[in-house]
């Protein structure tokens, strides 16, 4: 009864909102732009996570993504729809089936990966960004579970994956996230989409900023 009743009170609010910008001549607020963006990386790195902290949805037990799934991600400027792809090794080489129509590339990996698995990783993050489709698009590369004691940090995992080997005008961020931080991850995704609002913008030079920097 209590949810209902505050329903009811939201949907008054706004129609009352809506009709003063009428009456004011302003009209509908103007419709947020809308992005794909694929969001790839090991089996085990946290994509589904991460993707459910973001969201406000509970992360406990989630099951490995099989195939992709799709998820709907609303910000203040801007609606993001990520495109998740399955990264077990039976699934990986199906990814660039799912690449047309990508706007924007999300990459996790597992802070606490093994020196094994992290090869695996920058192996699957060059084979990714050099697909002709994915060229040039903006790219965040997520570090996840940095609250593990064991976890190595952005500088060392950008060393790792050979961030700096590629060579072209792609605008990229690297950042460090963890589960337990909502905060992390949301303003990760904030400064990612500032690349997909203002494509103009690429040129800028962020040298100065030893996480943040181009491809």
């Amino acid at each position: 009864m209590c949810e209902n009743l505050m329903l009811v009170c939201a949907l008054l609010r706004i129609g009352v909102y809506s009709f003063f910008r009428r009456l004011c001549g302003f009209g509908p607020p103007p419709a947020k732009p809308n992005f794909t963006v694929l969001c790839i990386g090991l089996e085990g790195s946290g994509k589904s996570s991460l993707l459910a902290v973001l969201s406000g949805e509970k992360y406990e037990d989630i099951p490995p993504t099989i195939g992709f799934s799709i998820k709907a991600l609303m910000f203040e400027d801007c609606i993001v729809d990520v495109k998740e792809l399955g990264g077990r090794e039976s699934v990986r080489p199906y990814w660039d089936r799912y690449y047309a129509g990508a706007q924007g590339i999300i990459f996790v990996v597992d802070s606490t990966s093994s020196d094994e698995n992290l090869k695996l990783a920058s192996n699957e993050f060059h084979k990714a960004l050099g697909d002709p489709v994915l060229d040039d698009l903006p790219l965040l590369v997520l570090c996840s579970y940095q609250d593990k004691q064991d976890a190595k940090s952005p500088s060392q995992l950008q060393e790792i994956l050979e961030v700096n080997l590629e060579d072209g005008h792609r605008p990229w961020a690297i950042r460090g996230c963890s589960i337990q931080d909502r905060d992390s991850i949301k303003q990760s995704f904030e400064e990612f989409n500032r690349f997909l609002l203002h494509p103009t913008n690429h040129s800028k030079d962020h040298s100065n900023n030893k996480d943040f920097s181009r491809l």
